[in-house]
C-alpha cells in the first residue's frame, strides 16, 4: 500500500522527489522528465524507521481526542481523528464561503491525514513507483506512474483526480494513485485537467477524454499495453471516468476494459436522501457541492447534461464497473443509484458502501482501515479486468 504526501508544501515538508515532479510538470509539450523517487528522495528510500524500542519510535493506535460530531454518530475512530485534524487545520471559514483561489490553498484531507500520521508515528511507506510527466496541451498534463523494476508490457489505468472540477491537483490524490500502482501492478496515467471557474463545463470533460485518447495512442511509448486500458477516478474524477467511457462509446473509440468510480458525482439533484442527511459533514457537504456546481457549470442547465447527470444518462454498453461509496457523504445516494442503473442497463457492477467513513477516505489507507479494504477491492477488480 502506497502513501506519499506532497500537497500543501508550505504546511508540510514535501519529499524532494515530489518537488521535482512538480517542476517537471511545467515542461514543454515535447519534454519528458523521468523521476525516480528512490534515486532523488532520501526520505522515500528510508523504507523503514530506525529500530527504536521506545514508545516514541513506535506507531500508536489512532484515537480521536473528542466526542463524535453530531453529524457522524457512527463515525469510526480513525476517520474521526482525521476529521478532527482537518477541522483544527482549516479555521472558521467553511470552504463554501471562500473564493476558488482561497479554497485551493486550504488544507486538504490529504494534509490532515499526513498530520495524523506524524502525530501517531505512522511511517510513510516506501515509494514503489517511478514517475514522469508530459504536457499534452496547454493546461493539460499527465503524471505517469510505473511500478519500480517492472519489465515487459503493462496494463494502463487512466486516473482522474477529484476536487469538484475546481480545486485539488495531482499531488492531492497521489496517495490513491500510488496505492493502485502497487496493488494492481499497472501503469497509471494521472490526468491534470483544466478547472473552473477559469475553464467552465465541459472543459474538464473534454480534457479528460483527450487524455484517454492520448493514452491509447501513446501507451506503447511508456511500456503500456494499449489493448488493456481502464479508467478510474474519485469524486469529480469518478464522474469524469464514467463520462469518458460514455464519450468513447458514442464516438466509437476503444472502450475502457473497466471503470473504477469512487464516490462519484453522478447527479445534479441536491435533495437526495444523502444530500439531506449530510448538510454538515466534512470534508464534503451539501453547501460545498452547490459551490462546486456554481463554479464549474456555465448555467444550471449544464447540470442536466448526461456528462454530469450520470444517473439519468444512457448507460448501455459501458464497461464493467467497480463503484464505491461511503456513509457520511452527500454523494452516497446517487452513487448507489448509478450502480443500480448501470446494472439495469446490462453492465456488470461490483458495488460496495463503507460505513463509518466520509468522502475522501479512499486515499487514507495508512490510517483508516476501510481505505485498505476499499483499495484491495478496487485493485482486485482492476487486475481481473486487465489481466
Amino acid at each position: 500500500m502506497r502513501l506519499t504526501w506532497t500537497n500543501a508544501a508550505a504546511r508540510w515538508a514535501a519529499p524532494a522527489a515530489a518537488l521535482a515532479l512538480l517542476a517537471s510538470c511545467s515542461s514543454s509539450q515535447t519534454t519528458e522528465t523521468t523521476t525516480s523517487a528512490a534515486a532523488n528522495d532520501s526520505t522515500a528510500t528510508a523504507t523503514k524507521p530506525a529500530a527504536d524500542s521506545s514508545a516514541a519510535g513506535r506507531a500508536m493506535a489512532v484515537k480521536p481526542s473528542g466526542a463524535k460530531p453530531a453529524w457522524g454518530p457512527d463515525l469510526h475512530p480513525e476517520m474521526q481523528t482525521v476529521i478532527e485534524q482537518l477541522t483544527a487545520m482549516s479555521g472558521p471559514t467553511p470552504m463554501a464561503k471562500m473564493t476558488p483561489q482561497e479554497a485551493r490553498k486550504a488544507p486538504s484531507a490529504t494534509d490532515a491525514t499526513m498530520a495524523v500520521m506524524q502525530k501517531f508515528n505512522i511511517p510513510t511507506p516506501p515509494a514503489t513507483a517511478d514517475t514522469m510527466s508530459r504536457v499534452l496541451m496547454p493546461g493539460v498534463k499527465v503524471r505517469i506512474y510505473t511500478p519500480k523494476g517492472a519489465t515487459g508490457t503493462l496494463p494502463v489505468i487512466v486516473y482522474y483526480h477529484g476536487g469538484g472540477w475546481v480545486i485539488a491537483n495531482l499531488d492531492t490524490y497521489d496517495p490513491s494513485v500510488r496505492a493502485l500502482v502497487e496493488q494492481t501492478g499497472a501503469i497509471i496515467v494521472s490526468v491534470a485537467y483544466r478547472q473552473g471557474p477559469e475553464h467552465k463545463f465541459p472543459t474538464a470533460h473534454n480534457d479528460s477524454f483527450a487524455a484517454y485518447q492520448w493514452t491509447l495512442k501513446n501507451a506503447a511509448s511508456f511500456k503500456g499495453d494499449p489493448a488493456r486500458v481502464a479508467v478510474a477516478g474519485e469524486s469529480a474524477g469518478g464522474n469524469l471516468a464514467c463520462a469518458v467511457s460514455m464519450m468513447a462509446r458514442d464516438k466509437k473509440v476503444q472502450m475502457p476494459k473497466h471503470q473504477l468510480l469512487v464516490y462519484p458525482i453522478a447527479g445534479y439533484d441536491l435533495n437526495t436522501p444523502s444530500y439531506l442527511a449530510n448538510t454538515q459533514t466534512k470534508p464534503l457537504n451539501k453547501d460545498l457541492m452547490a459551490w462546486f456546481f456554481k463554479y464549474y457549470l456555465r448555467t444550471p442547465a449544464d447540470g442536466k447534461s448526461p456528462l454530469i447527470d450520470l444517473v439519468h444518462a444512457n448507460l448501455k454498453g459501458l464497461p464493467p464497473t467497480t463503484l464505491i461509496t461511503d456513509q457520511y457523504d452527500p454523494l452516497m445516494s446517487e452513487g448507489k443509484m448509478l450502480a443500480d442503473n448501470l446494472q439495469k442497463a446490462g453492465v456488470t457492477v461490483k458495488y460496495q458502501n463503507y460505513d463509518g467513513v466520509t468522502h475522501e477516505f479512499f486515499g487514507m489507507a495508512a490510517v483508516v482501515p476501510e481505505a485498505k479494504q476499499a483499495q484491495a477491492l478496487a485493485s482486485g477488480e482492476l487486475k481481473s479486468a486487465l489481466k
